[in-house]
């Protein structure tokens, strides 16, 4: 059974100082050897997002690495819609924008989504999943999530932050189901760069611009490209059971053979992402960190925690993922909580 290392939350002004001390915690009780250099996987909030989790709160993990001389990065992919993150230089000046400015930032997957490496996982959905390039390098990373809610997904923790946080543009389009995009013929102003930009020919810019189903490989290149926003997401249908698995699978890719650390920042929890381009207002009230060596044990914590504190099933819709997540071997639903005073 996975130890799953909780400390609850009294004042913000000391949860570098939490995050810092759990972090230790987890790595001196579960004996995790760090490697030489150990990214933090970080979700840098969309443009307008007040409740993302703050940089500042990061800077107790980032002390705790240099004091064992451990070299670090931010570490992030480019998302599939349109936005301030859907291109590295985009992406990366939002960062700092957004004060993520005390160490690198890289973005895993290129400018477009267009590096990545296939990671065989032969699942019951996929084959193999698309893992941004240089997230699929490392040997270990320590994972931090916010615990919120998610429009799509249900709730957001450590699955999702592996699994659509980890995947390159084309493994987030290949997680949703029936979401080949499509191409707004009023908008498109017939430019071709999407043909151009197309590695393998599926876009006919004629009299009605569309894209060839049988030819698209899902790779999501030809949305960030478009000067006019006219290529979208088909959402219609895209959020089911499949989804919930195929996220799952993209999780397992992401996280099998590292040595990765989960730290999950129940705080300013809100009912939607931090992709959302908006100010939102939490709905609950701040719990705390959770830490642990299993995604699985650390989300099913979360939620067990919180509808505990709530006397109520919290983020009931999405739960069926720790289920599928558990029975391919993501991690396991049972734990141990450990609470640090």
């Amino acid at each position: 059974m996975t130890n799953v290392y909780f400390k609850q939350i009294t004042t913000k002004d000391k949860i570098h100082a939490d995050a810092k001390e759990l972090l230790r915690t987890v790595v001196e009780k579960e004996g995790i050897l760090l490697e030489r250099k150990v990214p933090i996987k970080v979700h840098f909030g969309e443009e307008k997002n007040v409740t993302y989790i703050s940089p500042s709160y990061y800077e107790g993990i980032i002390d705790y690495l240099k004091e064992n001389e451990i070299e670090s990065c931010f570490i992030e992919t480019n998302v599939l819609y349109r936005g301030e993150r859907n291109t590295r230089r985009k992406h990366i000046l939002l960062a700092y924008r957004h004060g993520f400015t005390k160490i690198p930032v890289i973005i895993a997957d290129g400018e477009i989504g267009e590096e990545y490496t296939n990671i065989e996982i032969n699942k019951k959905n996929l084959s193999s999943c698309k893992i941004a390039q240089k997230i699929a390098e490392q040997k270990q990373m320590i994972v931090v999530s916010h615990f919120k809610g998610h429009i799509g997904a249900g709730f957001g923790g450590a699955i999702k932050q592996l699994g659509m946080g980890c995947a390159a543009r084309g493994g987030k389009l290949e997680q949703h189901t029936n979401t080949i995009p499509i191409i707004n013929p009023i908008e498109c102003n017939k430019c071709n760069r999407c043909k151009k930009q197309c590695p393998v020919d599926a876009l006919n810019i004629g009299l009605l611009p569309r894209i060839n189903k049988k030819k698209c490989i899902g790779c999501a290149s030809c949305i960030s490209i478009c000067p006019e926003g006219a290529i979208k997401i088909n959402w219609l249908g895209s959020i089911s059971k499949n989804f919930y698995e195929r996220m799952a699978e993209y999780a397992y890719a992401a996280h099998n053979g590292k040595k990765n650390i989960y730290l999950t920042f129940a705080i300013n929890i809100t009912r939607n992402c931090d992709c959302e381009g908006h100010k939102m207002k939490p709905f609950l009230k701040d719990l705390g960190i959770f830490a642990s060596t299993d995604p699985v044990a650390i989300d099913m914590a979360c939620l067990d925690k919180l509808s505990e504190r709530e006397k109520r099933k919290i983020f009931n819709r999405g739960r069926y993922i720790l289920d599928y997540a558990q029975e391919i071997g993501l991690g396991e639903k049972e734990y141990n909580l450990i609470e640090i005073l």
